[in-house]
């Protein structure tokens, strides 16, 4: 019903009457046009995790996985099932370019597939924060860019006092928990180090009703001046020339 409700109302770029969304949204379709395949050098990495015939022990701190709630899973079924498609991961790449990318913090590395798009529209570093141990070991094999810091524990611990020294943060991709209270408590930590140029990208918003409300919730904050739903990302701006919009596009 979620992914109907979006197809009914998705509009395309001819339909932007605000000349900024119609330049960002344009370049967007021209970036993954001219990607396609996605960065041969991540997609190669991510192939070989989903050949892998290596289970691990993950631990769940929030809503945890509908394809694999197992507490053991395998390495390829995780990857095949958690982590963000080429496409998605490089829509999280061009907004991240879009911002002065020096600060960029990633909630959830997962399989570190995301991790690595980020860091290469990064010219500071990828902060990325993760709950699980084993998870966290696959994402740090090679090859690794060298501008990712990784933070493991409980990241309603770990992001506050990563924020403790952090005066700015220029995007954020918040894909973790999935829940309602952690996604809304790593919403606020965040929106307090954003400025206007920052932009935060929320994954799954339909996932569940719990992560719809959080991002029905994230579109009323006053802070926010314009959203882009993408059904299996949503995409936040704290600068808009134009009146508070919040849209539903195909991509």
């Amino acid at each position: 019903m979620a992914f109907l409700n979006y197809w009914l109302q998705k509009e395309d770029q001819y339909s932007q009457q605000s000349p900024f969304v119609y330049t960002i949204y344009s370049s967007l379709l021209n970036f993954l046009k001219d990607n396609k395949l996605g960065d041969p050098e991540i997609e190669s990495f991510r192939k070989t995790l989903l050949t892998s015939s290596d289970s691990i022990e993950v631990l769940d701190l929030g809503a945890g996985s509908k394809k694999v709630p197992q507490p053991v899973r395998s390495i390829k079924s995780i990857t095949k099932y958690s982590t963000s498609s080429s496409k998605y991961a490089q829509i999280y790449q061009f907004f991240c370019g879009l911002t002065p990318n020096t600060t960029v913090i990633e909630l959830g590395t997962c399989m570190g597939i995301s991790t690595r798009y980020l860091a290469k529209s990064t010219s500071g570093k990828v902060y990325s924060f993760e709950g699980s141990e084993e998870i966290l070991k696959i994402a740090q094999q090679d090859p690794l860019p060298k501008n990712i810091e990784f933070h493991i524990g409980p990241i309603e611990s770990t992001l506050p006092e990563f924020l403790k020294n952090t005066a700015s943060v220029d995007f954020a991709l918040i894909d973790a928990t999935h829940t309602y209270e952690g996604t809304i408590s790593y919403f606020n930590f965040l929106k307090e180090r954003a400025h206007s140029k920052s932009i935060f990208a929320l994954g799954d918003i339909h996932w569940s009703k719990e992560m719809e409300k959080a991002w029905e919730q994230v579109k009323k904050s006053p802070e926010v001046r314009l959203t882009f739903d993408f059904f299996e990302c949503g995409i936040v701006f704290f600068e808009n020339p134009g009146p508070k919009s919040h849209l539903i596009l195909s991509c």
